[in-house]
């Protein structure tokens, strides 16, 4: 077991890169804007990353790759916002403004959610699981994610002997999901297949969200 990595240095995006050029951009604040809930007032200075000022560029990618671990991350998101923390840059937990759905009406989609994987000939989705309560904060609120993941296992032949798997994820210290099993990537993965490592992954282009205290330690 390693000791916690600081994934984001506060002061730039050395660490992370991205498949194309991104908008994100570091922050010392942001805050809803006061004309329009749907986007954030930005507020120089470090310590925040955000994606842009309309939150529509592309996801960025840490540099370091991992396979089992836990995660701590701090998010917040404007009204109506959606993003996605891809462990591994495979198996996806929702983020969405949450804020006031009732827990009878929770699903994948919803924030602290796995989400689903899917079946482009059929255009259907499977498995995914919705957090088992609603612990969301209204937009403009800063949130956390706490996560304990475990990497698929191979055998020495290569075949998958277990799925990845959720131990924990809490959502603002409220545990939502527990021992949930991926039985393969979840939509938007970067491959169909299971893998030993991976990058965290941060989706960009669903509206605008910030990001803080991005930190991991590896488990294997």
């Amino acid at each position: 077991m390693s000791d916690w990595i600081e994934l984001f240095n506060g002061r730039n995006f050395d660490g992370w890169a991205s498949k194309r050029e991104h908008q994100w951009r570091v922050a010392g604040g942001v805050r809803l804007h006061p004309e329009n809930a749907k986007l954030f007032a930005i507020e120089p200075g470090t310590g925040i990353m955000v994606n842009g000022d309309d939150g529509r560029t592309v996801d960025i990618y840490s540099v370091q790759e991992h396979g089992s671990c836990e995660l701590h991350l701090e998010f917040c998101v404007a009204q109506g916002s959606n993003s996605g923390v891809y462990l591994m840059g495979q198996y996806e937990i929702q983020i969405l403004d949450s804020w006031g759905v009732p827990d009878s009406k929770l699903g994948f989609v919803d924030c602290g959610g796995i989400y689903a994987r899917w079946v482009e000939e059929t255009k259907t989705s499977y498995d995914g699981a919705a957090p088992r309560t609603n612990a969301s904060r209204s937009p403009g609120e800063w949130q956390s994610f706490d996560v304990l993941f475990h990497a698929a296992k191979f055998d020495a032949a290569g075949n998958k002997i277990a799925n990845a798997r959720f131990e924990r994820v809490l959502h603002n210290g409220v545990v939502v999901i527990e021992n949930f099993a991926c039985t393969g990537p979840t939509r938007g993965a970067w491959g169909e297949v299971d893998r030993l490592r991976g990058p965290l992954r941060l989706q960009g282009d669903h509206g605008p969200v910030a990001y803080r205290n991005v930190r991991m330690r590896l488990l294997d």
